[in-house]
């Protein structure tokens, strides 16, 4: 069996356009009957990570991402970082909760796929959106990282392809597997320091008290925001804004130069400016500048909050610059 209709270019293919409007319709209909119901239909958290060979291939990754992205996790046995990296993203499709599919593929017993995707070496990841391959990253990389590019990528699929992901039943896999929930401790003093600290114009200061909290709580989004906060204000600190400025403009496709007059733009509170700033050097830049710019972008949206409607509206303009 063959990965058939799959375009290794990325998911922006004209030929999965009505598949994806179909794909929309079912994901829709899938998920708003298994809420009715209750709950019925719905995967258990084991469910979103499988094992697939060259003979479910077509089941179980190109028939299922029609309705939910599927990533590829290429691994061996023998191969050290995979071990490293797949746990990294076992753990992520539980927290993602259904809107991505985990796919292991074991390269030493299914070589034609390794062939197929034209993998040179492993971990390699990639994905498959409505019968539509993309590939990911390869290597060990940072959890960071891996957590972008998979937002990029469920964004992309919700937008674009109109997948909703799958309906997960948080009670339907429950006793020794299930990880026990770690209680957040009491941070109130930790909180109040870097808020003193900022006060003080101890931005430094600041963000270590945020990441101290984040250390044991990795979830707590007021010291996200304090840490993206206070970051943001540690690199404008002893800026020549006029020198910043002067340098942006007569480099626009220089990424160090941007990057530091969007922190300005932010500081100075033009939100719009700093993130449409930034999405054209996204699309000006390519490798690692590019990544960079990619990377300060999120940042920044952190700073203004996920849920800001300038924050959603970059987040769509930046997926369209980046696929």
């Amino acid at each position: 069996m063959q990965p058939r209709n799959m375009s290794m270019s990325g998911v922006v293919d004209l030929a999965a356009v009505k598949a994806a409007q179909e794909a929309k319709t079912k994901a829709e209909q899938t998920r708003a009957e298994a809420a009715r119901q209750g709950g019925a239909g719905a995967v258990s958290p084991a469910d979103l990570v499988i094992d697939v060979d060259e003979a479910g291939f077509e089941r179980d990754v190109l028939q299922r991402s029609a309705e939910v992205p599927v990533v590829i996790d290429f691994w061996a046995e023998w191969c050290q970082p995979c071990k490293q990296l797949s746990p990294v993203l076992e753990r992520l499709a539980v927290e993602y909760d259904g809107r991505f599919l985990l796919a292991k593929i074991d390269v030493d017993a299914n070589q034609m796929l390794m062939q197929q995707f034209g993998i040179q070496g492993i971990p390699a990841v990639f994905a498959v959106v409505a019968g539509q391959a993309l590939p990911l990253f390869q290597g060990a990389v940072p959890e960071e990282q891996i957590r972008e590019t998979l937002d990029q990528l469920v964004q992309v699929a919700e937008q674009r392809f109109g997948l909703t992901g799958l309906v997960v039943d948080p009670d339907a896999e429950q006793g020794a597997q299930a990880e026990p929930a770690v209680p957040a401790g009491p941070y109130d003093a930790l909180l109040e320091a870097a808020v003193q600290a900022l006060d003080a114009g101890d931005f430094g200061g600041a963000v270590q008290a945020y990441r101290n909290v984040l250390s044991d709580d990795p979830g707590n989004s007021e010291a996200k925001l304090g840490l993206a906060q206070a970051e943001l204000l540690q690199r404008v600190q002893g800026m020549d804004p006029q020198a910043v400025r002067k340098d942006a403009a007569e480099k626009p496709a220089d990424a160090e130069a941007q990057i530091a007059a969007a922190d300005l733009d932010l500081v100075g509170g033009h939100v719009e400016d700093a993130f449409g700033r930034l999405i054209e050097t996204v699309q000006r830049t390519a490798g690692d500048d590019r990544d960079a710019v990619r990377r300060r972008l999120l940042e920044l949206f952190e700073v203004v909050g996920i849920d800001d409607p300038r924050v959603v509206g970059a987040r769509r303009a930046l997926a369209r610059a980046l696929f």
